[in-house]
């Protein structure tokens, strides 16, 4: 007798269709009340750093340059003031097999896939992830599906996401693509059932672990050859994996840089809407994925998310769509190193941030991306020119996501601008201690809080309070 495939059926069996497809029985980290045992998880993941950078190296995938950006950091400093103007890096991650950092999370996945038996991998991913798992899975002679949500309700895909499509079927990989909306999810789900395949999540523990090899080399390599660590590192911000692997490596490796957090602001988009599917320009990296998954990590195709950013980030600031635009044309006409626009993101924010920084003070933007056709620069603005959005030079702090892109007149106009931290950690503790229904919270559930927030004894208290919760 066949199962009912109805999306409420199908999204009912999630819990037994994600566990048979990822092997972790999640419920044995739920502790007191809403006390989750988040670094359980990562160590039951059963592989240590050194097997990551092993199991990497294998696969191609790592040991990645870092470059010193001379002549952006020469303009950061000429918009500085007098002795401001840290020097400036990148961590060239386009350099990996598929271009970019998310074959760290792939090649463990994939690898632990295989050592589980498992014929193929699924992954749901509009992004770069689908390439880096098509990639790992062709290399390790598993079968691989890429479900991507890539077209609003008139057929319409954007360049950057058509692009991807065909860069995972180039890697071998068969490619199903959705409409936006709940469909990714159900879709998802039902390919994880009927196939039988590793259910390789963004957000499992094995995938977020290998991006700990990043954080780490970059301690290692700045160690080396500059004897002593970066001051500051900018990782750009979505689903978290990115900043939550980058700074546990960073910390295994000894060093304390200041965490940063960098997300496209697109403010007052809906990233589920189909009207507003394609009045974006960005794909990931910015704020519709950003803000979510920071105050609420597990709404993800896993139980319990590994990518959980609010515990490690010291600040969280974003830069216009313009903004990135024009880092990305500076850095190919400065720099001569052409990458795709999402992973300048992290590079617009340094370049701000550097000018409040002295001069011997070194700050990285720790990832670069792969460029192709749909994901270079006039694609994607063409695109959003045929979509209505004005483009157009002037102040980025006037930029309206969906309606305009405003791209600096002058450099000095680009600028990283702060969000409120403490803001998105009262969203995660209203959302956490409402699983208490109102009673009180112990001691033990206080700590948790404040693990998950970095926040201290008295915040959390306080939230609370002012929660009447």
């Amino acid at each position: 007798m066949s199962m009912d495939r109805s999306y409420a059926a199908v999204t009912g069996r999630k819990s037994q269709i994600i566990r048979d497809a990822i092997g972790v029985d999640y419920s044995k980290y739920e502790k007191e009340g809403i006390i989750f045992d988040y670094e359980a998880l990562m160590a039951d993941t059963g592989y240590t750093l050194e097997d990551h950078i092993r199991i990497q190296k294998t696969y191609n995938v790592g040991n990645t340059p870092v470059f010193e950006l001379h002549n952006l950091t020469e303009l950061a400093r000429k918009c500085a003031a007098p002795g401001k103007g840290a020097r400036i890096f990148v961590k060239d991650e386009a350099s990996n097999p598929a271009g970019s950092f998310k074959e760290r999370r792939a090649a463990a996945s994939v690898y632990h896939a295989k050592k589980m038996g498992y014929k193929g991998v699924v992954a749901a991913t509009s992004g770069n992830y689908g390439a880096a798992v098509a990639s790992q899975a062709a290399m390790q002679g598993l079968k691989c599906i890429i479900v991507q949500e890539c077209y609003d309700s008139k057929g319409m895909g954007q360049p950057e996401i058509v692009e991807k499509a065909r860069k995972c079927e180039a890697l071998g990989a068969e490619v199903l693509q959705l409409t936006v909306g709940p469909e990714l999810f159900y879709e998802t789900l039902l390919m994880l059932e009927d196939t039988g395949y590793f259910n390789a999540s963004l957000y499992s523990a094995f995938g977020i672990s290998g991006v700990e090899t990043l954080g780490w080399e970059l301690g290692h390599q700045f160690l080396a050859e500059y004897g002593k660590h970066p001051d500051v590192v900018v990782c750009a911000n979505a689903g978290g994996g990115n900043l939550t692997g980058t700074a546990r490596g960073l910390r295994k490796a000894g060093c304390n840089a200041q965490i940063v957090a960098a997300s496209v602001d697109l403010t007052g988009l809906s990233m589920a809407s189909d009207g507003q599917f394609n009045r974006k320009s960005f794909t990931t990296a910015h704020t519709g994925f950003g803000v979510p998954y920071a105050t609420d990590p597990d709404h993800s195709d896993v139980p319990r998310s590994a990518a959980r950013p609010l515990r490690y980030m010291d600040r969280y600031v974003t830069v216009k769509q313009g903004e990135v635009f024009y880092i990305t044309e500076a850095l190919a006409n400065l720099e001569g190193m052409e990458k795709g626009p999402a992973g300048n993101t992290s590079l617009a924010a340094a370049f701000s941030l550097a000018q409040e920084m002295d001069r011997d003070q070194i700050i990285v933007a720790q990832e670069t991306e792969y460029t192709g056709a749909g994901k270079h620069l006039q694609p994607q603005l063409a695109f959003a020119r045929k979509n209505g959005i004005e483009l157009k030079f002037g102040d980025p702090a006037e930029e309206i996501p969906g309606q305009n892109i405003i791209f600096p007149a002058k450099p000095s106009l680009l600028k990283a601008r702060d969000m409120d931290l403490n803001r998105l950690r009262r969203s995660l503790i209203k959302r956490q201690a409402a699983a208490a229904q109102g009673r009180p919270l112990s001691d033990a559930e206080i700590a948790y809080l404040m693990e998950e927030t970095r926040g201290t004894e008295e915040f959390v208290r306080q939230t609370l309070k002012d929660l009447g919760l």
